[in-house]
């Protein structure tokens, strides 16, 4: 759900995205800020969609690979310099790698 309420911040205003990455110092464009919200969007389709269906492995999966997708990324903005550890930044690297923590040590548990 909290993806979901990001996505609907981004497309409302690239400042949402540029104090992500940035810290407001480099402006997001609107364009930028509409393909995160979008991706961020489809993130929080596919995270409910394995939420609903929690004992299906295709569900599991790919809600899996979704944190995992997101922590690559966020760690190679922090490689590429266009993040730093300070700020809104930090609560998405908690989120993905603590959510892909959490399932891939409890994926037996689910699909058993």
């Amino acid at each position: 759900m909290v993806s979901a309420l990001n996505s609907l911040q981004a497309y409302i205003s690239p400042a949402y995205t540029s104090q992500l990455y940035s810290n407001g110092q480099v402006p997001a464009s609107p364009l930028s800020g509409r393909v995160f919200g979008t991706w961020t969007f489809l993130s929080a389709v596919i995270r409910m969609t394995a939420a609903y269906n929690i004992t299906n492995p295709v569900a599991y999966d790919l809600a899996l690979w979704t944190y995992g997708i997101a922590l690559t990324h966020f760690v190679g903005e922090l490689v590429f310099g266009n993040a730093t550890l300070k700020g809104r930044f930090i609560s998405p690297l908690i989120v993905a790698s603590s959510s892909l923590a959490w399932m891939l040590t409890q994926r037996e548990a689910y699909l058993a």
